[in-house]
């Protein structure tokens, strides 16, 4: 990995980690704070709530600070509430400085795309991208079981002190390795917000909030499935945690190397294609545990492997707000990230069996595939009506 992308890198770690380290912590948090484990998911949810908030407000940066100043910025808001998080004196501060912690979230991908998209040389811009989310990746592989061990072991609080102590050394490799590149555009509010006037803008955030929502379905219930259905035990949960963290290293890369070959809408068909098809095989295979593992390996891989294609995508579509456009993506993650788990868990309190969300996931990866289709069909739309002249012009 380029010295200059590592500082991308280590920011996906440390956000990947404390977004996800969470969910096995819930229990060892809510017997401290003496609260429900329902009442704990709130820990959850407020951070994503923070990241769908937050990631708009690039609006307010772009144009007017130096990408290198906005990440190291953002950075600061969150290693601060990391750390302040990791201090709560009860639950009331935890909701509070988990919520602010997650605001810098999106901001940070969506920026952090940019930067390395004009870091790329021509052609490899997805690929670049890829090396960003490889700090998510790896989060899921390595640093969520880790922290999940050691907050078990000694404390919550011990978890979070190491999210804090990543997110510093990011800002250490920020201000000394990464280029100061220079403002591009200089475009005020209304330019920024003139995105959201476009169709193909709200084409991708859709096709990324609910056609992602089929792999948080699946991941969301994933430890019920695999215990009550493929009927591993328990004590391995960790270890089909990191197959799954595995499936997203390799998946990442992957896209990111699709996403230049192809186009990366294309791209993003075959992806939430392939989502659907591995997530209708565990609905049909998951009661056989050998298949149910190699599918969870696989499902990591395609849910992660739409990273970097979504996020070329809007970059491209975005234009003049890019910076907007990459945040929002973010955003229409987690919102992704939101539905997935409810609607999942809504099937659940309906008496479904824990299959069940896997199908629903299909669906909802049908549906991105349906938009993405209408995007290209769109794009098609828009080429067509160019003169002959003007993409003779372009082509030149």
């Amino acid at each position: 990995m380029k010295k200059e992308l590592l500082p991308l890198a280590l920011g996906g770690l440390s956000i990947g980690t404390t977004e996800f380290v969470m969910m096995g912590l819930l229990p060892n948090i809510s017997n401290y704070f003496n609260i429900t484990i329902s009442q704990a998911g709130g820990f959850i949810s407020l951070y994503a709530l923070g990241v769908v908030i937050g990631a708009p407000l690039i609006v307010f940066l772009s144009g007017r600070f130096s990408a290198k100043k906005i990440l190291l910025g953002l950075m600061i808001v969150f290693t601060v509430f990391n750390f302040l998080s990791a201090l709560s004196p009860n639950a009331t501060f935890m909701y509070i400085f988990r919520f602010l912690s997650g605001l810098p979230h999106g901001a940070f991908f969506g920026v952090g795309s940019i930067v390395a998209s004009r870091l790329a040389k021509e052609g490899q811009e997805a690929k670049n991208i890829s090396m960003m989310f490889a700090g998510l990746t790896f989060a899921n592989l390595l640093m969520v079981p880790i922290g999940t061990l050691l907050g078990q072991a000694f404390s919550w609080r011990f978890t979070l002190g190491i999210v804090a102590l990543i997110g510093l050394m990011t800002l250490l490799s920020l201000f000394f390795w990464l280029p100061n590149l220079p403002i591009r555009k200089q475009t005020d509010i209304r330019g920024e917000l003139s995105f959201f006037k476009t169709k193909e803008a709200w084409i991708i955030t859709l096709m990324t909030a609910i056609g992602t929502g089929g792999g948080f379905a699946w991941l969301s219930y994933i430890a019920p499935l695999m215990t009550k259905v493929a009927g591993i035990p328990e004590k391995y949960l960790m270890g089909i945690m990191m197959l799954v963290g595995l499936g997203m290293v390799v998946g990442n890369f992957f896209g990111g190397r699709l996403a230049d070959k192809i186009v990366p809408a294309k791209a993003c068909m075959v992806l939430f294609g392939a989502i659907g098809v591995n997530l209708l095989l565990v609905f049909l295979f998951a009661q056989y545990s050998l298949v149910a593992l190699i599918l969870c390996f696989t499902g990591g891989a395609c849910f992660l492997a739409l990273g970097a294609p979504i996020q070329i995508l809007m970059i491209k579509t975005a234009g003049k707000a890019e910076m907007v456009g990459a945040g929002v993506t973010q955003a229409a993650f987690n919102i992704g990230n939101s539905i997935g788990a409810f609607l999942g868990g809504l099937i659940l309190t309906l008496g479904f069996g824990y299959k069940y969300p896997s199908l629903l996931g299909v669906f909802l990866a049908l549906i991105g595939l349906g938009f993405t289709l209408l995007l290209l069909k769109s794009n098609k739309t828009k080429q067509a009506k160019i003169p002959l002249a003007k993409m003779a012009t372009c082509d030149k």
